[in-house]
């Protein structure tokens, strides 16, 4: 079973590889606090990362699902892909992060946090 972890100020890129290969081999389940500049990462679900964070005080509306592929090179590393990003009352009726400004600060998040 897959290490979940709340990332508060970094992780490396080899932490990263190794929670991909615990759980999906390729790629790992984030989910991100644009509030507190926060990310889980590993496990299974965004549902239950998700969960965690709400937990810890998060909001609702400042997560956001994602996937992370380390050894992806290029845009395509960052998935924005998740169930727990459906969300009608914030114009967001797709698994994805339909705002590309939310985008944008969710790239910067993780770029922030992987080193």
């Amino acid at each position: 079973m897959s290490e979940t972890r709340i990332v508060t100020q970094h992780i490396s890129l080899p932490e990263l590889k190794q929670l991909a290969e615990q759980r999906f081999g390729d790629m790992v389940k984030a989910v991100v606090d644009l509030e507190k500049n926060i990310m889980v990462v590993g496990g299974e679900l965004h549902s239950d990362q998700e969960k965690l964070l709400i937990e810890q005080g998060s909001k609702q509306e400042n997560v956001w699902g994602i996937n992370l592929y380390p050894d992806v090179v290029g845009d395509d590393w960052l998935e924005f892909d998740s169930m727990i990003n459906i969300r009608p009352r914030q114009n967001n009726r797709s698994r994805s992060v339909e705002d590309m400004n939310i985008q944008k600060q969710i790239i910067a998040l993780v770029n922030k946090l992987l080193q």
